[in-house]
């Protein structure tokens, strides 16, 4: 029972960190039908911005301030480079943000060298949230759930409840009659951009001090981005919330199960040592094959389910 609800609890925290990602990017898809490679670079950013500030005028000003600043970088690239090359298509769309995300972390290399910087949690989180049994689950890890539901809830709300969120809607499926009707959509797609790389920079800001700020944490986190994207369904923040939560209790998991095939046989009673044919692959544990998973399940819905879990778009 120990074990089951610690890996529950780590799941969820990993899989809502999954969501703070990913929110952004669904949101810039299903608004301008624009496929964001640099999105995770956004996300290092938030993390390299946070670590400068919090060194000067500590972590909790940092929270703030450096999603800001993420967004007004990520408006600033859709209103002078992204809009630029957006008449020719997609695919310039996404060479464009393709080739951003080397620029950004070159840049971030230039400026704050290739090895890992110190970006510590605050010494007010730095402690255990609750003792489970005879595990404590750590402050941080459930201040990251907190700002990730609380993110959650302020999106629903700005979607749902305020003049800006209605002429969004609105624009994602008829921005000639939104347009016509005197709002500047370019400016409306420009603050959907920027807002969604705000919101990869706070996930940097959270997640930046909880795993490692590096130059390779983009990379790290990039592929699972879009996977769980893809399986969530494009273009849907349900389906985003549904795969992060799936990805993130699946990868926890497995992470924590120590079994192989030749654990389950021997169980059975059957006999399997070095000599069987095989022998190296069913003696691979669920453990080891934890980081391969999420794009087994990305294959598995692309066969099945080719829409998403949560998706209204084919193909």
């Amino acid at each position: 029972m120990e074990f089951t609800l610690i890996t529950l609890l780590n799941g969820l925290a990993y899989g809502l960190l999954l969501f703070m990602l990913s929110s952004g990017l669904t949101l810039i898809f299903s608004m301008m039908g624009v496929l964001n490679f640099a999105h995770a670079s956004f996300y290092m950013l938030g993390a390299y911005f946070a670590y400068t500030i919090s060194a000067t005028i500590g972590f909790w000003p940092a929270l703030v301030i450096a999603p800001l600043l993420v967004g007004v970088v990520g408006a600033v690239v859709e209103r002078y480079g992204l809009r630029t090359v957006h008449k020719y298509g997609h695919i310039p769309e996404l060479l464009f943000t393709f080739g951003l995300s080397y620029v950004i972390v070159e840049l971030v290399q230039l400026i704050w060298g290739r090895a890992a910087v110190r970006y510590p949690i605050p010494a007010e989180m730095d402690g255990p949230l609750f003792t489970l049994y005879t595990t404590t689950f750590p402050m941080y890890r459930g201040f990251m759930m907190f700002i990730a539901l609380l993110m959650l809830v302020a999106i629903y709300l700005l979607l749902t409840r305020t003049r800006i969120g209605l002429v969004i809607q609105a624009a994602l499926t008829h921005p000639d009659a939104v347009e016509a009707l005197g709002h500047n959509v370019p400016r409306v797609f420009m603050l959907v951009f920027g807002g969604g790389c705000a919101l990869a920079g706070l996930a940097g800001v959270i997640g930046g001090n909880a795993f490692v700020t590096e130059p390779g944490m983009a990379a790290t986190v990039g592929s699972i981005i879009f996977v769980v994207v893809v399986v969530g369904g494009m273009g849907s923040l349900v389906g985003a919330l549904v795969a992060s939560l799936l990805i993130g209790l699946l990868q926890t998991f497995a992470v924590a199960l120590d079994y192989s095939l030749v654990t389950l046989f021997s169980g059975l009673g059957l006999s399997i040592g070095p000599g069987t044919p095989g022998f190296s692959v069913l003696n691979l544990t669920i453990a080891q094959t934890a980081p391969i998973l999420p794009y087994l399940l990305l294959v598995l819905i692309l066969i099945f389910r080719p829409k998403g879990l949560m998706g209204t778009r084919e193909g």
